[in-house]
């Protein structure tokens, strides 16, 4: 098989790739100057895994508080954490760090980091994600149409999209 037969189709003013800048209009490249740094992955992996404090954040994804709390800053200001204030008793009001709906919508992202470094890692300790109500059937990522079908890389098709009227 053609390896050129395994990829996306690009259509309209996307077919013409040389004459076109994407970096312009790409969400790829918008997203990862967002998350796309370790500390930004490992960080919002703490924050899935339930840390909302500034300390617990930093401490466990393992990077210093100036890097946790410039990327934090970042999150925040994009929508994807909020802050909330809290107060343990005695002390000074504090805030922790919460997923938003825009954050909560980056499950599938590391659903599928999750997966393809669990096919690079090649070793027992694997970590797996499991439905957990009752089910215990892995959780995996797919690709689906807004209509619900399954849709393959080969059956994708990239364009850029016409402006929407106001």
């Amino acid at each position: 098989m053609d390896a050129s037969s395994d990829v996306m189709t690009l259509a309209g003013r996307l077919a013409d790739r040389d004459s076109l800048d994407i970096s312009d209009f790409c969400p790829i490249e918008h997203a990862l100057t967002l998350i796309g740094t370790h500390s930004a992955l490992v960080l919002l992996r703490e924050a899935f895994w339930g840390a909302r404090r500034f300390e617990d954040l930093a401490r466990r994804a393992g990077v210093t508080e100036q890097i946790a709390a410039k990327r934090l800053k970042q999150f925040v200001d994009a929508g994807i954490m909020t802050k909330q204030p809290y107060r343990p008793p005695g002390q000074r009001t504090r805030y922790e760090y919460v997923l938003t709906e825009r954050g909560r919508a980056l499950f599938p992202v590391l659903v599928s980091l999750i997966e393809f470094g669990r096919e690079m890692q090649g070793t027992s300790k694997r970590l797996e994600l499991v439905h957990g109500d009752g089910c215990g059937a892995p959780v995996v990522s797919h690709v689906q149409c807004a209509e619900g079908h399954v849709v393959p890389l080969t059956e994708t098709h990239a364009r850029i999209a016409a402006k929407r009227k106001r």
